[in-house]
């Protein structure tokens, strides 16, 4: 296992684990709700999004 990958589930685990401290989650949901946190983390890191060319910024 890669540096990054125990990062990606070191990461996933503690969001979870603060959704489920805040209420958001319950305890049983967490195995559903890691392998979702856990893609999604893993995607962004492997694809991060493209940065928006100059002049194209909806914010202007």
């Amino acid at each position: 296992m890669s540096a990054m990958d125990e990062q990606v589930l070191r990461a996933a685990k503690e969001i979870v684990v603060k959704f489920i401290e805040t209420g958001r989650v319950s305890p049983s949901g967490f195995s559903e709700m890691f392998k979702s946190v856990y893609s999604t983390i893993l995607d962004s890191v492997k694809n991060p999004p493209k940065p928006s060319e100059p002049g194209n910024d909806s914010r202007e």
